[in-house]
């Protein structure tokens, strides 16, 4: 069959399983389904406990809805609380706060240095992995290749099937530090092998950070500024963790109580992650923004609103009506991350000459959240997310948009992490149940089928 053929009978045969899948809504209101795991008011189904994350943006009163300021806590302290303490002593968090997630309090000093040295020990790849697995089959997308690259790990493990609590926690620590060492190196393949660029590889620096050895790691001649890495280990302390009702850390609770090993549970993570619809919205944020500056060269209220309607209307940009990096499934008067991003991007835009970027992004969160709030009409207010923030951050630094969900990834395995830990304490395996729909029928002898 010649190829042309080939994807004329393919496209024939999909819109036979597109009617075949096709399940009315009316049935998940019949069937008291609960769509996407959400109740009607849009707040989440409650399938499990956790002690790691809980994400706050509204109240329930009488099964009412009300709206709050948002919060995030990570094992029961505020994101602002910690953010403000690191931040005060002029340290940076990323370290301390997978600590914090990790064993469920804040490490002492002695425990923070230990900690710290673990972490550097495992930064580092078995003798001829960067070059058989990363080097020698270079992707072009460079989550893919996260997944591919953690799974393979398996095989350099001696024990990677004990799900024994202790060899979890050294596999999860050995992840932890090696993700952002894989998600540079299999970067600078990309771009060598499909961008035609020189492959610069730097080794890991001892006795430093994530987020600075994530910008040595990236960078031909692997500088950058105390600010630069300050901005991106803020960047991934909020985004460490998100409570366990995130597509990602669920898909982690739900493949892990099957009692299989830790790189399986964090590839599917990791899958889980690269949808546009979870951690890939930050690259839909800035393709957005790109659009409307093409149309609105100028901050001007009247001809942004003008085209924010466009968009909301499906007219403009993605056909979606969707106003990307506004809006949330659990918070409604503010995102703690958006709010803690937002200042510190601020203080970066006005050191890197990006003001006028900055104060554009400002104009598309005040008159899109306004625009936004009037088409749903709805109990949830409205309020920029991260993402909308996110994106721009990950610019200013110089980070390629190839790396913007890795970077997400490298972050939020911490969390991760954690929940596998917590998952893998219950033996009880995950197994909801469906509705069938589909009537049954008697079986046709091939022979007398149409």
């Amino acid at each position: 069959m010649k190829k042309a053929e080939r994807l004329q009978l393919l496209s024939q045969w999909a819109e036979i399983v597109k009617a075949t899948n096709v399940i009315p809504q009316e049935l998940y209101e019949k069937n008291n389904v609960k769509r996407g795991l959400r109740n009607a008011n849009g707040t989440g189904v409650l399938v499990g406990i956790t002690h790691v994350g809980s994400v706050v943006g509204y109240e329930k009163i009488n099964d009412v809805k009300i709206p709050v300021e948002g919060q995030l806590y990570y094992r029961g302290i505020s994101l602002f609380d910690i953010v403000d303490g690191f931040q005060r002593d002029g340290r940076l968090g990323f370290e301390e706060t997978t600590f914090l997630l990790l064993f469920g309090h804040l490490p002492n000093t002695t425990e923070l240095a230990e900690f710290n040295e673990l972490l550097d020990d495992a930064r580092s790849l078995p003798h001829g992995y960067k070059e058989d697995v990363i080097l020698k089959i270079p992707a072009t997308n460079i989550m893919n290749k996260l997944q591919r690259t953690v799974l393979t790990l398996y095989s350099y493990d001696e024990t990677p099937d004990d799900i024994d609590t202790a060899n979890v926690l050294r596999q999860s620590i050995d992840l932890i530090a090696k993700l952002p060492l894989i998600a540079a190196y299999a970067y600078q393949a990309k771009r060598h092998y499909f961008d035609h660029e020189s492959l610069v590889l730097h080794t890991p620096k001892k006795g430093v950070g994530t987020a600075e050895n994530f910008l040595h790691l990236i960078r031909p001649d692997g500088k950058y500024t105390r600010e630069e890495v300050e901005m991106l280990d803020l960047l991934m302390v909020i985004q460490a963790e998100h409570g366990g009702g995130n597509n990602s850390a669920f898909a982690t609770h739900v493949v892990s109580s099957t009692g299989t090993d830790t790189y399986s549970a964090i590839a599917t993570a990791i899958g889980s992650l690269k949808g546009p619809k979870h951690g890939g919205a930050n690259s839909m944020v800035e393709a957005m923004i790109d659009d409307i500056k093409a149309h609105v060269p100028e901050r001007n209220d009247d001809a942004l609103e003008a085209y924010l309607r466009k968009i909301l209307r499906k007219e403009a940009f993605d056909g979606k009506g969707l106003i990307y990096g506004l809006g949330h499934a659990v918070y409604t008067l503010s995102d703690p991350r958006a709010i803690l991003l937002k200042q510190k991007a601020s203080q970066l835009a006005a050191h890197k000459g990006q003001t006028e970027a900055f104060d554009y992004l400002t104009d598309i969160e005040r008159i899109g959240v306004r625009c936004l709030s009037e088409k749903l009409k709805s109990d949830n207010a409205m309020a920029a997310n991260v993402d909308l923030y996110a994106g721009f951050v990950l610019k200013m630094l110089g980070i390629p948009e190839e790396l913007y969900t890795p970077v997400f990834a490298i972050s939020r395995i911490a969390g991760w992490s954690a929940h596998r830990l917590e998952q893998i304490q219950d033996e009880k395996i995950m197994r909801p149940a469906y509705v069938t729909i589909k009537d049954n029928t008697d079986y046709v002898p091939l022979k007398e089928r149409p």
